[in-house]
C-alpha cells in the first residue's frame, strides 16, 4: 500500500501543474465574458478533439467500465461499453453541425430550449441537466475518493478536497479557456498512462496468456461473447450515454468554441474512435480483479483492486496521477458548464452587467465545487450514480434533439413526452422499483428498461406529438440567440 502522504503530494503537483498551466493560458489570451461561457471560435481541431475526450472521458473510463467488466458480463459487457460510447460521440456530429447552423451565437442547451420551446419546458431541462451534471461530478468525486482510499488510505475529504480545491481554481478565474488547455494537457498526460498501467498489468500478472488462463479457469463466464446479460447491457448502455451527451452543456460549449463546424466534426468523429481502445483497456482490469477474487461487493474501484494487488509503489503512483487528472478535466469541465447555464440564464432574465455576470458565473463554479466535494466523499455507489445520471439524460434527449429538426414539435408535446420516459425509466430503477413492488405493482429493478425503456417511450411521444400539432416553427428566430450577451460581454 502506498503511503497516504505521499500520495496525496503526488496528486497535489499533478493538479498544480495543470492548473498553473490553465491559469497562464487564460492570463494571455481574451478574458471577455463570452470568452469566459464559450471561448468562441478559439479552439483548433485538435485543441477541440483532446477537450471531448478529456471531458467525457473522465475517472469514470477507470470506474464503469471495470465494474461492468467484473460485475455485468465480462468481456462482452466490456465491449459493448466501449461501442456504447463510441456512438453517441458519432450521433452528435450532425447535431453539432445543425446547431452552429441554425444558432451561431449561442451559449447554452438552456438557451436554445428557451427559444425553441418556452419557459414550461426549458425550466425542465434546466433542472435536469443542472442535476445530471452535478450527479455526474458527485459520482467522479465518489470514484476516486474510494481508489486512493483503497491504495493508500487517503481520507475521502482530503482527496476530494484537494481536486475540488485546484479545478476551482482554474476555472473560476480562466473559464472555458482555461478548461480547454488543461483538457488538452490532462489528455495528453493520461492517456499514455492508461496505456502504461495496463501494459504495466500484463506484466505482473505473467502476460496474456496468464490473464486468459486465470480467467478462464477461475471465472469462465467472462470470456463468453453470448452472455444475455452482458449483450443486454452493452445495448443499453448505448442509450444511456447517448443521452447523457446531450444533456452536458460542456459538450454543447465545445461545439461553439471550435474554429469551424468542419474542426468540430472531425473532432467528434476522431472522439469516437479513441474511446474504444480507452474503454476496453480500463474495462479489463474489471475481469482481472474478478478472476482474481478481488471483488467482494465493490466492483466499483475494480480498476484499484488490480493496482492494489499487483502493482510496485512506484507504478500505482502513476495511476494515482491518471485518476486525478481524468477527475480534473471532467470536473472543470462541469464546473464550466453549470456556470455557463446559470450566468446565460441570468442575463436573460435581467439587466445585469458583465461585472455581475462574471462575478455570479465564478460563485456558482464555487458553490458546486464545494457540494460536488462533500458528497463525493460520501462513499455511495458510483454506477448507480452515473446510471441515476444517464437516466435524466435518456429520458429527456429525443424532444430536445428532434426540436431541432421537427418545426411542429411544441413545447407540451416535448415536455410530455420528457416527463412519460423519465416515469418509465424510474419506475424500473433500483430503489423505486423496490417500493413499487410493496405497493403492488409489478414491476422488477432493470436497467434495460430503465434506459431502453425511457427512450423508446420519448422518442415515440415525440413523434406522436410533432405529427399532431399544427403549429410550425420557424428556426430562423434562432439565429439572433445568444447575439445580446455576447453584447453585454463585449461592453
Amino acid at each position: 500500500m502506498l503511503d497516504a502522504t505521499l500520495t496525496l503530494a503526488v496528486a497535489v503537483v499533478a493538479l498544480a501543474a495543470t492548473s498553473a498551466v490553465g491559469v497562464w493560458y487564460a492570463r494571455r489570451g481574451e478574458r471577455s465574458l463570452d470568452a469566459l461561457l464559450t471561448a468562441r471560435g478559439s479552439a483548433s481541431e485538435g485543441t477541440t478533439a483532446a477537450s471531448i475526450v478529456g471531458s467525457v472521458m473522465g475517472a469514470w473510463i477507470l470506474l464503469s467500465p471495470a465494474e461492468a467488466g467484473a460485475a455485468y458480463g465480462g468481456l462482452t459487457a466490456v465491449l459493448g461499453y466501449a461501442l456504447g460510447s463510441a456512438v453517441p460521440l458519432l450521433l452528435f456530429v450532425p447535431v453539432a453541425r445543425r446547431v452552429r447552423a441554425v444558432m451561431p451565437d449561442g451559449h447554452s442547451l438552456t438557451e436554445y430550449v428557451r427559444a425553441r420551446f418556452g419557459t414550461a419546458f426549458y425550466c425542465f431541462v434546466l433542472a435536469v441537466s443542472v442535476f445530471y451534471m452535478f450527479v455526474f461530478l458527485a459520482a467522479e468525486m465518489t470514484g476516486v475518493t474510494a481508489a486512493l482510499a483503497l491504495v493508500a488510505s487517503v481520507p475521502p475529504w482530503a482527496t476530494a478536497a484537494v481536486i475540488g480545491g485546484f479545478v476551482l481554481a482554474y476555472t473560476a478565474y480562466g473559464g472555458l479557456v482555461a478548461s480547454l488547455v488543461t483538457d488538452t494537457v490532462q489528455t495528453a498526460v493520461a492517456l499514455p498512462l492508461l496505456v502504461a498501467a495496463a501494459v504495466g498489468a500484463l506484466w505482473q500478472v505473467g502476460g496474456t496468456g496468464a490473464v486468459h488462463a486465470t480467467v478462464a479457469r477461475e471465472t469462465p463466464q467472462l470470456l463468453t461473447l453470448t452472455n444475455p446479460a452482458a449483450v443486454a447491457f452493452g445495448f443499453y448502455v448505448v442509450f444511456a450515454v447517448l443521452g447523457a451527451n446531450v444533456l452536458h452543456q460542456g459538450v454543447w460549449q465545445r461545439v461553439w468554441a471550435a474554429e469551424s463546424t468542419t474542426s468540430v466534426r472531425r473532432a467528434f468523429g476522431v472522439s469516437a474512435v479513441a474511446v474504444v481502445p480507452l474503454i476496453l483497456l480500463a474495462g479489463l482490469f474489471g475481469v482481472v480483479a474478478a478472476a482474481r477474487g478481488l471483488v467482494d461487493g465493490n466492483a466499483g474501484i475494480s480498476f484499484f483492486l488490480v493496482v492494489n494487488d499487483v502493482f510496485p509503489p512506484w507504478l500505482a503512483l502513476g495511476v494515482v496521477v491518471l485518476a486525478v487528472l481524468l477527475v480534473a478535466s471532467t470536473a472543470d469541465t462541469v464546473l464550466n458548464a453549470i456556470a455557463s447555464v446559470v450566468t446565460v440564464d441570468l442575463a436573460e432574465f435581467s439587466d445585469a452587467g458583465v461585472g455581475t455576470l462574471t462575478r455570479v458565473a465564478r460563485a456558482v463554479t464555487g458553490l458546486v465545487a464545494l457540494a460536488a466535494v462533500v458528497v463525493g466523499a460520501q462513499g455511495y455507489d458510483v454506477l448507480t450514480l452515473f446510471f441515476l445520471a444517464d437516466l435524466l439524460g435518456a429520458a429527456t434527449f429525443a424532444p430536445f434533439v428532434l426540436g431541432l429538426y421537427l418545426p411542429s414539435l411544441g413545447e407540451r408535446g416535448a415536455l410530455a413526452a420528457s416527463i412519460g420516459g423519465l416515469a418509465v425509466g424510474l419506475a424500473f430503477f433500483p430503489g423505486v422499483a423496490g417500493v413499487l413492488r410493496e405497493l403492488g405493482l409489478p414491476v422488477s429493478p432493470d436497467f434495460f428498461w430503465v434506459f431502453v425503456g425511457s427512450t423508446a417511450v420519448s422518442v415515440a411521444a415525440t413523434l406522436l406529438a410533432a405529427a399532431v400539432s399544427e403549429g410550425e416553427y420557424d428556426f430562423r428566430a434562432l439565429g439572433g440567440v445568444g447575439a445580446r450577451l455576447t453584447e453585454v460581454s463585449e461592453r
